[in-house]
């Protein structure tokens, strides 16, 4: 091989190790951790929604119940899983720590409860509407978390 080939490929060697390593970080380190709980916690309210749904509760309401329902799986599973080592010890740091994850829960309830809402006002399907709102949910309060809340945790 020429020195101009063998130097493009050892150019390429970090950017490889780089992303092998941030894929390894992802699929295993404390994002992936965080989101196994939010799936364990989605499954929780999506099985709530369309239990409900199909009992004949109005869309948004069975959309806000739903989510109450894996706001309190996840902070079961966040507190006492995986953010186990940033929660803060008994007291009004705890008291703290637990309102802002409350907050965070209220932010990703008023966006699930208003696009579900607005969906059905408008005919569409809630179904495809709760899909967008997990979306947009998620990636508002597991911010909101890793910001504010558990903030010694890091994402990998």
């Amino acid at each position: 091989m020429n020195g101009f080939a063998s130097g493009i490929l050892a150019s390429r060697r970090p950017v490889q190790t780089t992303a092998r390593t941030l894929l390894r970080a992802l699929l295993t380190g404390p994002f992936a951790r965080y989101l196994s709980s939010s799936v364990v916690s989605l499954c929780a309210d999506a099985g709530a929604f369309l239990i409900l749904l199909q009992l004949g509760m109005a869309p948004a309401r069975a959309a806000a119940l739903g989510f109450v329902l894996g706001i309190a799986v996840n902070w079961v599973v966040s507190s006492r899983v995986l953010f186990a080592d940033c929660v803060a010890q008994a007291g009004p740091e705890r008291r703290r720590q637990q309102v802002l994850f409350l907050v965070s829960a209220l932010v990703g309830l008023a966006l699930t409860t208003a696009i579900v809402g607005s969906a059905s006002a408008l005919a569409i399907n809630p179904r495809l509407a709760k899909l967008f709102a997990v979306g947009l949910s998620f990636v508002t309060t597991s911010a909101m978390r890793h910001l504010l809340v558990f903030t010694r945790a890091r994402l990998g």
